[in-house]
């Protein structure tokens, strides 16, 4: 089949060259063939080209081996979901104030006591290194550089100590359990030991995800990656599962200090969540909950806030966007506990939504890994930069000089029309 990047860029050279030719009216082509390919825009050739996120995505494509690609772009099942969180964003309308003072804008959040200077989150993506050499280490510059909170995956290519130190603050760590509770119980500690304040238990992939796109694209990569996976093929996150065949690059999965098994029955109910609250005076937050019923549960049990997501639609295939659990969520917490949604948020307008709707901030994931890949840390930086940007110019025009004063008298939801 080849390599589809290179059939791609091959096929789109072509149609230029043919659009240019003089014979071109004796050649029966379709005019939508012409019309995509005149109308596609350059790759860009630094961050500072970039007009929006989108077009980092492009270049990571470009520059990714099919597989990683395909682990970073996959969705579930036929992707419908992925489909459905950018598609969920158009539900909402925004209303406009005029003749407001926009001179100044605060853009910071509160959480857990502390400020950050924006309300978007750098959200856990596994295997950084899979995109730059650099990997998480890299993002967390990012990071560092722009003030925003950091989640750091259990199957990150860098330890939590590592990020930590780069970030010059600690991460946020997220929890996939174990099936032994003493390893579970030993990632909790080593999170503690490194000063995270927060420990994210993610409950979406407990019954795994049938990635189509990722396993389309990894059979057209032929390359061998024994250094890396076992076996060789270069299929990362298949299941989505945590795979424990070959941790070698996962420091969170490969430094466990052997002790007695205390194997798990079953997959983890919200009695295992009690467990789990009642081993660390960290903050806990559950990521994954996207009904009102769920988010009530988590408060019972003393949770401490809640991700409202479907793992990027990567997780099961309910065709629902985020954005549009955010309210029943907020309902079920009802101001006990933070709010963070995550799945398709690629634009000012989008974050400006969800805090509308009550999310106490807005979580990204392929977008910084699009930058991640293309450009290195310069790239995380300018990814945030113009989300930062456009939150800023959406406040502006919508008259809400804080956070705080993004409320749901912005937002009208089209569903809701009589």
């Amino acid at each position: 089949m080849g390599n589809l990047h290179s059939n791609h860029d091959s096929r789109r050279r072509f149609i230029r060259l043919l659009a240019a030719t003089p014979l071109l009216p004796q050649l029966d082509l379709p005019r939508s063939w012409l019309q995509a390919a005149l109308q596609e825009r350059e790759l860009i050739g630094a961050p500072s080209e970039a007009l929006n996120v989108f077009d980092f995505e492009p270049v990571a494509k470009k520059k990714l081996p099919p597989a990683h690609w395909g682990y970073l772009a996959t969705g579930s099942d036929d992707d419908g979901t992925l489909r459905a969180n950018r598609e969920g964003m158009t539900r909402y309308q925004l209303r406009m104030r005029r003749l407001v003072d926009v001179s100044k804008i605060d853009m910071s959040v509160n959480i857990f006591g502390k400020t950050y200077p924006t309300p978007i989150v750098i959200n856990p993506v596994g295997s950084n290194k899979a995109f730059h050499p650099e990997g998480e280490i890299a993002v967390a510059r990012a990071s560092r550089a722009k003030g925003n909170v950091q989640v750091l995956s259990t199957v990150a290519t860098t330890s939590v100590e590592d990020a930590s130190a780069a970030r010059g603050d600690p991460v946020w760590f997220q929890l996939y359990h174990r099936q032994d509770w003493n390893q579970t119980l030993q990632m909790i500690r080593r999170a503690e030991h490194a000063g995270c304040p927060a420990i994210v238990f993610t409950v979406d992939l407990l019954g795994g995800s049938n990635r189509e796109t990722l396993e389309r694209y990894a059979r057209v990569d032929s390359r061998d990656c024994s250094q890396c996976h076992s076996g060789g093929a270069p299929v990362p996150g298949r299941s989505g599962r945590v795979d424990d065949r070959d941790n070698r690059r996962k420091p969170a999965l490969a430094e466990f200090v052997p002790g007695t098994p205390i194997p798990e029955v079953g997959t983890p109910t919200w009695e295992f969540v009690q467990r789990l609250r009642d081993s660390t005076k960290m903050k806990v937050l559950i990521k994954g909950i996207v009904t009102k019923e769920d988010a009530e549960l988590a408060m019972r049990r003393g949770i401490d806030g809640v991700f409202v997501s479907n793992h990027g639609g990567r997780a099961e295939d309910s065709g629902r966007a985020t954005i549009e659990c955010v309210s029943e969520v907020v309902a079920g917490v009802r101001g006990r506990g933070v709010v963070i949604v995550d799945g398709g948020f690629r634009r000012g307008t989008d974050a400006f939504k969800a805090l509308a709707l009550g999310a106490t901030a807005v979580g990204i994931g392929r977008p910084y890994v699009w930058g991640l890949a293309s450009f290195g840390q310069q790239g995380v930086e300018t990814v945030l930069d113009i989300l930062h940007r456009e939150l800023q110019t959406v406040m502006k025009q919508a008259g809400t000089t804080s956070i705080a004063k993004i409320t749901n008298e912005y937002v009208i939801d089209r569903n809701a029309r009589s």
